[in-house]
This record gives structure tokens, sequence and C-alpha cells, in this order.
């Protein structure tokens, strides 16, 4: 004899209201940056000073010029040395990767995470109108995961 189970048909739970989580939620807006023509070595010194492995380079009026990066600096030690040339005598302007890519503050942060796979890069500027205003770092997509771990991430 087979057993009927009345109970009927169970309703998936509700999922909890959320908001998108955007990248300028979590941005960094209080950023280091570099001008063209600050010494490459007073750049590194930077670098070590405040922990960080790279920084937009503006302009006077904030537009992004490029980015410098810890990599960047080792490649003008490295010159240097092999070419028997003062440290000290290159700007940020000769080292810079004009090549910038940026990403939109409204992008959602798990898009965001799948662009730094994709790319391989450690961050992103974030431009507005032409000017700076933010970066998202691998790191601060990470803290967003640590904060979401006993969530679920909802686009």
């Amino acid at each position: 004899m087979a057993i009927k189970n009345y109970q009927g048909k169970q309703a998936a739970p509700e999922k909890p209201e959320s908001s998108p989580m955007l990248v300028k939620d979590y941005m960094t807006t209080d950023l280091i940056t570099f001008r063209e023509n600050e010494n490459i070595m007073d750049v590194a010194e930077k670098l070590l000073k405040h922990k960080i492995s790279g920084g937009c380079v503006v302009d006077e009026k904030n537009n992004l010029l490029g980015m410098i990066s810890e990599g960047d600096c080792m490649k003008h030690v490295s010159d240097s040395q092999y070419y028997n040339m003062p440290l000290e005598d290159t700007t940020v302007g000769k080292r810079m990767n004009c090549n910038v890519e940026t990403i939109d503050g409204n992008m959602n942060v798990i898009d965001a995470a799948k662009k730094f796979i994709e790319k391989r890069y450690r961050r992103f500027p974030i431009v507005e109108n032409g000017k700076l205003v933010g970066q998202i770092s691998q790191s601060d997509v990470l803290r967003v995961a640590t904060k979401q771990k006993s969530n679920n991430w909802h686009l």
C-alpha cells in the first residue's frame, strides 16, 4: 500500500529584498594620486609608505592621465642599473601606463569581480565627466564578499 502525502507542494523560500551592490558604494574615494612631473623614486617611496601597489596619475583638474605601479617603478630601477643611469632621473610621465581601462561606478560589484578576473588588473579607476572620482581594487571586492558571506550575492 502506498503512503500518500497530504502536505501539498511547498512554496520556495522567499529571497530577501536587496538592492544591487554597486561599485560606487564600495569604491575608495580618498585616493593617493600622482602627477606626471613627479619623480619616479618619490612615487616608489609613497607606494611603500602608504602600503599600496599603484595609483592614478591626474592633472591639476583631476583628469585621469594614467596609472603608475610598483612594477613601473621596478622597471625604472632595473633599467637604471642596466644602462648605468641615475635613479632620480625619471618622472612618472615617462613610466606611467597611459592606456588605462576604467569601469562605471554603476556597475554591479559581481560584474566588476568578473572584469578583475578577465583583465588580471589589481585596480580600476572610476571616472565621471572625465574626472577621477574613485577607484575599486580587488581588496575592495573581497571586503564586500566577506561582509556578504552569510547572504547570497544578489544582482
